[in-house]
């Protein structure tokens, strides 16, 4: 891809993010293409569908918060870094209406290339953050990257009305209580 296409493409990308954060993911593409900079043709050109748009945009949101698990196991012991890598994840999905939904799709769906590749990143990102408390002896060895990812999505999906958010971090404290192990 030019460097002119890519740029346009990052361009609709953060458009989308902005306005699906204001108005939901079932807004008129052409705002997505007027905030962006650009024509309905070529935000269509590099996401033919609403679909695509929905999962480009989400994709990126999700790598940009899985890349920061390094960070996270640097700063936290394992359990915390769970903690806040989690509650950051509900609470990125909380800010943005339709994102539970999108994110859903976007994380059991491995149809489409930038969805596997959002899975795998939340898979990994799960994986570093399990296999750090395990290797610490905080967590429980049977605890699977499914079961974090099962019960991230049931967070992910609970999230969206008052007080929701709250609730949701206290779950995952609950949660993250049941994977250490004990003794």
């Amino acid at each position: 891809m030019r460097a002119d296409a890519r740029a346009k493409r990052a361009a609709v990308l953060t458009a989308a993010v902005d306005v699906f954060t204001e108005r939901g993911v079932e807004i008129p593409l052409d705002e997505v293409a007027r905030r962006a900079g650009v024509g309905i043709a070529t935000l269509y050109r590099h996401f033919p569908t609403r679909e695509a748009l929905i999962t480009g945009a989400y994709v990126q949101q999700i790598g940009m918060l899985c890349d920061g698990v390094e960070k996270l196991l640097a700063d936290l012991p394992p359990d915390e870094a769970l903690i806040t890598w989690m509650q950051n994840f509900v609470g990125h999905v909380a800010g943005r209406p339709g994102m539970a939904q999108a994110l859903k799709s976007v994380v059991v769906s491995t149809d489409h290339e930038a969805a596997a590749l959002s899975h795998a990143k939340v898979y990994t990102a799960l994986e570093e953050l399990l296999d750090a408390g395990v290797d610490a002896g905080l967590f429980r060895a049977d605890v699977t990257v499914d079961d974090l990812a099962g019960a991230l999505s049931g967070f992910s999906l609970s999230v969206g009305s008052p007080g929701s958010q709250d609730r949701a971090d206290r779950l995952i404290r609950i949660f993250v209580d049941g994977v250490k192990a004990t003794g």
